[in-house]
């Protein structure tokens, strides 16, 4: 009996490679991806397969990703209501610890 190894990549270390982000950084904004729909989420590799179609230089945020993806049609769901901006210097948020 032979058993197959399939060295398949994750979404999550896709997102990781192309951007230089870190693991959980990469897994963070594929969901947060994802919560920026009411209801129906798109998997993960959808998500990935689209950014890949589009050549991104930079990371766009979440919410910019999933209006593009509902815009497109590549997942024609509802979306939630955009998060708000945080707009000032790093010194107005200071590090959490």
């Amino acid at each position: 009996m032979v058993i197959q190894m399939t060295n398949k990549i994750k979404p999550s270390e896709r997102i990781s490679a192309r951007f230089q982000i870190s693991a959980e950084s990469a897994k963070y904004f594929l969901s947060r991806v994802q919560k920026s729909f009411k209801t129906e989420r798109p998997p993960h590799k959808l998500i990935v397969d689209f950014i890949d179609t589009q050549n991104f230089e930079l990371l766009l945020t979440p919410y910019e990703i999933a209006a593009m993806m509902n815009e497109s049609g590549t997942w024609a769901f509802a979306l939630a209501t955009e998060p708000p901006i945080l707009i000032g210097d790093d010194d107005d948020f200071p590090l959490q610890d």
